[in-house]
Parts: structure tokens; C-alpha cells; sequence
């Protein structure tokens, strides 16, 4: 009679050797498999985590790391390139679409999981754990969102600086216009805009150390009278008078599926007519009610973003359209995250000593070892992801149209074409300019 286990150790045998990478395991009994000159080891302390392995569990597999149960002999990048071969051999993680009765209990989940209480704790949950540990791998603006490549070979400060830039001039941002960051983060592009732009400059966010720190950075600039940021839930936004652009990077990923026509509503509330915004975000691969599969998008919510849901873009353009905004260009910057993010990888991996030094101030040594070996995880899975094409990275520049309809006198030449209804020209060639404005 074959015992279960025999059975899993075959399959998992069979799974090593459809992998490109090699990879090998040591179980809890003191065995070795695999091949003998592996790049990458895994140990397992109990046939719990082994069982993850054999069913292609990904996302199993990284809580058995983060959690002690499993030990890593090798490299993120090749860590990485293995549970790629893993998933490969095991078929797409990109789950299939629900209907019904799921898709009601997903809406119902997400209603519940997006109150303005609970999207603050989530978001102070990942962004409040320390800014020192943000500091050691992001770029020195701590601009913590998709960078712009505009050659592959750029650092990373410069690439981020880039994208700022990119964001700034498809807003076509002008001297004196009222400009709105939501989820405005440790202030990189509210800064850029004012200093670069001339604009007058509102963010708003929920995590109380970027709040902190971006009034400090304002005072430091002595932009106080140009700059100002705002703890505050978007939906709470009330200004006295609507802004000329609005710009959410990075943000919408936190809003939920059930809220996102809420958040389009809002969005188009908060923009004068002839107005433009630009959503920068992570979305799905998939169409519908999607998320990453093999139990990742369940790591992602358990240890790095609860509360963070995706979108297809066919569906965002749908939730903006039916919030009156009109689409003007969609661009998917998915290989340019990538890249951000194994630049973020390799700088962590560079600097563990000194982030389990600084997560430790504020959790103590166990807890901040667990919390760095999900973040190393996160970065160079999401990286991986990217790279597959498991999730996509778009910027969405829309307009709240404002009906009017100018003709030009007759015998005189129109210098931009009448429709319009906004400020964007329906032209693309300014966003590809590469003079920036000193202000």
C-alpha cells in the first residue's frame, strides 16, 4: 500500500523536474531531493508547509517562510525564478472569474472591508510600519509607487524623478492652477509640482507618519503658503472651490471594488469642469471578479496590503466613464514596475542588517524579523508578478467635460480643435517632452 507520503514525495519530484531552475529540498526528516548543484533550497521544519509545495501553493510557501517553517538557502532573485518555474509547471495564478453567489459575497467583503475606519487602519497597517525602513530602500524622495524608465539603465532616483515629471506633464500642469494629490504619500510629487510646476499644491492621506513627515518637509522648503497636506479620507474632501487637476498614484488599489464608483464620483466632484486626473494603479490581469491565485493574493492581504483589491482596466474605464469622466489616454507601465521594484528589492537585500535593526526599535526582534521577511517576499514576488504579466501597472488621464463647444470665427485658423470640452489638446506629443519647468 502507498502511503500519502509517498505519494506527495513523487509529486513533488515530478515538479523539480519541470523546473528550469534548480531547486532542491531538505524535508523534516533529514532527506534531500532534488538535483545535487541546486540554485535555490528550501528546508521544511513540518509536511505542512511540504503539502504547499506539491499543490503549488505559492502563497503558502511564503507564509511557511515568514512564519519560521521553512528555511531559504539562495537569493530573492532566484528564489523568485523558481517559483516562477513552480507556477508554470502548475498552471497560470491568475484565478478565473466567479459568478453569482461569489461575486455577491466578494461585493459583500469588500463593502465591509472599505468603511473610512477600516480603509485608515489598513492603510496605516503598511504605511505607518517605519519610515527609517521605507528610508533604506526607497529613492531619496521616498517616492514609493512605479518609476519611469525612460532608459532601462537609470538609477532609480532619476526614474522616479522621471515619472513625477511624466505625471506632471500629462496633467499639463500650469503656473497658479489648484492641484489635488490623493494619497499624496511622503510628498514626492505634491513637492515636484509646486517646485517644478508653480502649482498651489493639497494632499490628502491616512497614514499619520506621512502626514508628519510631509509637514515637515513643507516647513523645510518654506512651502507652507503653496503646499499643504491634509489627513483625511478622500470621501471627507470638502474644499470651498473644485481643483483644476487631481492626481491619485498609487492609491486606488486601497478603495475596493464596491467603492470604486464612489471614488470616480468623487474624483469628478472634487474637478472643475474642463478639469483633468490622472489614476496611476496597479490592476488585474484577468477580466471580472479576479486575484492573483495559488494563495498569493491571501499572503498579500495577510502580511503586506489587507484590504487591497484589483481591477481589470476594462472595468476602471467603465467605473470612470459611469462617474462622468471621459478617458483621454491609458498607458501600462508594467515592465517599468517591475524594474522599480526588483531596484527596491536588491536595495532591501543590501541593507538587512540595518532594517531588522530598525523595525526592532518599534516591534522587538521576533516580530521584526517576521515583518522583514514578508517585506523581502513582497517586493521580489511582486516584481516577479510584473514581470509575468500576472498584474499590470496603468496610468488613466481622464477629463470632466464641460459641454462647451468653441468654433472659431469664421476665415479664422482654429488652434485647437473644437470639441474638446477640457483642456487636453487630443494630441500626444506634449506628454513626451522632455523640458520641465524651473519655478
Amino acid at each position: 500500500r502507498v502511503s500519502a507520503m509517498s505519494i506527495l514525495l513523487r509529486k513533488i519530484d515530478h515538479v523539480l523536474q519541470g523546473m528550469a531552475t534548480p531547486l532542491a529540498i531538505h524535508l523534516p526528516s533529514g532527506q534531500r531531493i532534488g538535483p545535487a548543484r541546486p540554485a535555490v533550497t528550501l528546508g521544511f521544519h513540518d509536511l505542512g508547509a511540504l503539502t504547499a509545495l506539491g499543490t503549488g501553493q505559492v502563497g503558502a510557501l511564503a507564509e511557511g517562510l515568514v512564519e519560521g517553517r521553512i528555511w531559504l538557502d539562495g537569493s530573492m532573485r532566484t528564489l523568485m525564478a523558481a517559483a516562477a518555474d513552480l507556477l508554470h509547471v502548475q498552471g497560470a495564478p491568475v484565478q478565473a472569474a466567479t459568478q453569482g453567489w461569489r461575486q455577491m459575497l466578494h461585493r459583500t467583503r469588500s463593502l465591509a472591508s472599505h468603511t473610512p475606519q477600516r480603509d485608515a487602519e489598513q492603510v496605516q497597517f503598511h504605511y505607518d510600519v517605519s519610515d527609517d525602513f521605507y528610508a533604506l530602500w526607497l529613492d531619496p524622495r521616498r517616492v514609493y509607487s512605479c518609476a519611469y524608465y525612460s532608459d532601462p539603465a537609470m538609477p532609480l532616483a532619476q526614474a522616479q524623478e522621471a515619472k513625477l515629471d511624466l505625471v506632471c506633464r500629462k496633467l499639463m500642469l500650469q503656473p497658479g492652477e489648484r492641484f489635488l494629490d490623493v494619497g499624496a504619500g511622503w510628498g514626492g510629487l505634491l513637492l515636484w509640482a509646486a517646485e517644478h510646476y508653480g502649482v498651489d499644491c493639497t494632499g490628502i492621506t491616512l497614514s499619520h507618519n506621512q502626514y508628519t513627515y510631509v509637514q515637515q518637509r513643507i516647513a523645510q522648503k518654506g512651502l507652507q503658503g503653496r503646499v499643504r497636506v491634509e489627513l483625511c479620507d478622500y470621501r471627507a474632501l470638502a474644499p470651498a472651490q473644485p481643483f483644476d487637476k487631481i492626481a491619485s498614484v498609487g492609491m486606488f488599489e486601497h478603495v475596493g471594488r464596491a467603492q470604486m464608483a464612489a471614488y470616480f464620483g468623487q474624483l469628478q466632484h472634487l474637478l472643475r469642469p474642463g478639469g483633468l486626473v490622472l489614476n496611476h494603479g496597479i490592476t488585474a490581469a484577468g477580466v471580472g471578479y479576479n486575484q492573483l491565485g495559488a494563495g498569493m493574493g491571501d499572503f498579500v492581504e495577510k502580511y503586506i496590503f489587507p484590504g487591497g483589491e484589483l481591477l481589470h482596466t476594462s472595468e476602471v474605464l467603465r467605473e470612470m466613464a459611469g462617474a462622468g469622466l471621459e478617458m483621454l489616454d491609458t498607458e501600462n507601465l508594467r515592465p517599468h514596475y517591475a524594474h522599480t521594484l526588483w531596484a527596491w528589492s536588491d536595495a532591501l537585500e543590501a541593507q538587512l542588517d540595518a532594517a531588522q535593526h530598525v523595525l526592532a526599535l518599534r516591534g522587538g526582534s521576533k516580530r521584526a524579523a517576521k515583518t522583514l521577511r514578508a517585506y523581502r517576499l513582497y517586493l521580489a514576488g511582486s516584481a516577479m508578478g510584473f514581470e509575468q504579466g500576472w498584474m499590470a501597472l496603468h496610468q488613466i488621464l481622464a477629463a470632466r467635460p464641460d459641454g462647451k463647444i468653441h468654433h472659431p470665427p469664421a476665415g479664422v485658423i482654429a488652434r485647437e480643435l473644437p470639441g474638446a470640452q477640457s483642456v487636453y489638446p487630443f494630441r500626444r506629443d506634449y506628454i513626451y517632452s522632455t523640458t520641465k519647468k524651473e519655478k
